[in-house]
């Protein structure tokens, strides 16, 4: 795991301190223009009776069968989302509303207790299928929506459902026209038939007396502890990546002369739209692709390789390629390798 040391000096001394006792709160912290604006969304859509409440928790989440959002506790703290920018990756405002809209799906479902309904699970699959952390996705499908990364809607018809509501109420998502002709467009359609039929209705499941799990308030674990106990998985799967070789036929070896720059130093400059572009086009984890751009770059330093000026764009271009398989391998047989 990355060293804490690597975290800044500000937010280190927060390390030792129990969850709860930071006093965390969405009122008057960044993520409070978040909530708002997903209300106001929500509204434009002409739900004038479905408010989800948000509160922090340990991760993205709607407890189940609970309409009710939780927030990662690290967003609403510039010194903690600096600690998990240092050692994970951090949400930007695009994602932050991705993730918002996600979980409102989940809350509408709730609220309204879809869910049960003979043509939910039709559409969506039987609510009650065993929910399981790893999936093999079909990548591409038609059959559903893409928002978050991952083919995440082919998870669980809950997560398909609530990844169909994200793209349908999403400003200017023109998902009439992207999805034409896709099977997905009929699991659209019914949520916009549904958002129509319920818009001045109340929920089934009264929105006041959701139950929120693992509350802020209630995280007597500290900050490291927390960090030590949810990132070892993802560290570990990245600790099977050494593409050394594959980097070696790629780049050029040293020593450093004219025409010839640090392969480190090039990549480093293009890791975020790496990142991003893996993350799209692969469906892995946001995090998962950071941390292999950056094991890349590394490796790339320390076996002392370079670019050569006159080969820039081709050798740019392999190194995307091997990235992308790397990441499919790991999207399809859970690990970045053979071994």
């Amino acid at each position: 795991m990355q060293a804490f040391e690597h975290t800044p000096p500000e937010a280190r001394e927060l390390l030792k301190r129990p969850i709860r006792d930071l006093k965390l709160r969405i009122e008057g912290s960044p993520l409070e223009k978040f909530v708002k604006q997903l209300h106001e969304e929500l509204l434009a859509k002409g739900l004038t009776r479905f408010r989800p409440a948000c509160y922090l928790s340990d991760e993205w989440a709607c407890p189940d069968r609970e309409p009710i959002i939780g927030i990662p506790f690290y967003l609403a703290d510039p010194k903690v989302a600096a600690i998990e920018r240092s050692l994970n990756d951090l949400e930007d405002e695009r994602e932050i509303l991705m993730y918002l809209r996600h979980e409102a799906g989940h809350a509408f479902n709730y609220a309204y207790e879809l869910y049960d309904t003979k043509e939910w699970i039709d559409l969506f699959g039987p609510f009650d299928r065993p929910y399981v952390d790893t999936y093999t996705p079909v990548p591409f499908s038609r059959r559903f929506v893409r928002h978050i990364a991952g083919w995440y809607a082919q998870k669980h018809p809950d997560e398909d459902f609530a990844e169909t509501f994200a793209v349908w109420m999403t400003p200017r998502s023109a998902w009439k026209k992207r999805y034409a002709g896709w099977p997905a467009l009929k699991k659209l359609e019914y949520v916009d038939r549904m958002a129509r039929e319920l818009a001045n209705k109340d929920p089934t499941r009264p929105l006041a007396k959701a139950l929120a799990e693992m509350p802020v308030e209630e995280m007597a674990t500290s900050l490291e502890d927390f960090y030590r106990e949810t990132i070892p998985d993802e560290q570990r799967a990245i600790s099977d990546l050494v593409p050394d070789g594959e980097l070696e036929d790629i780049f050029t070896a040293g020593p450093a002369r004219e025409g010839l720059a640090p392969a480190g130093t090039v990549l480093a400059a293009h890791a975020k739209t790496l990142t991003d572009k893996i993350t799209y086009w692969t469906g892995i984890r946001r995090s998962l692709a950071k941390k292999l751009v950056e094991t890349i770059v590394r490796r790339s330093r320390d076996l002392e390789l370079f670019v050569d000026r006159s080969r820039e764009a081709e050798q740019l271009l392999d190194m995307t390629v091997l990235a992308t398989t790397l990441a499919m391998n790991y999207l399809q047989r859970g690990k970045f390798d053979e071994k």
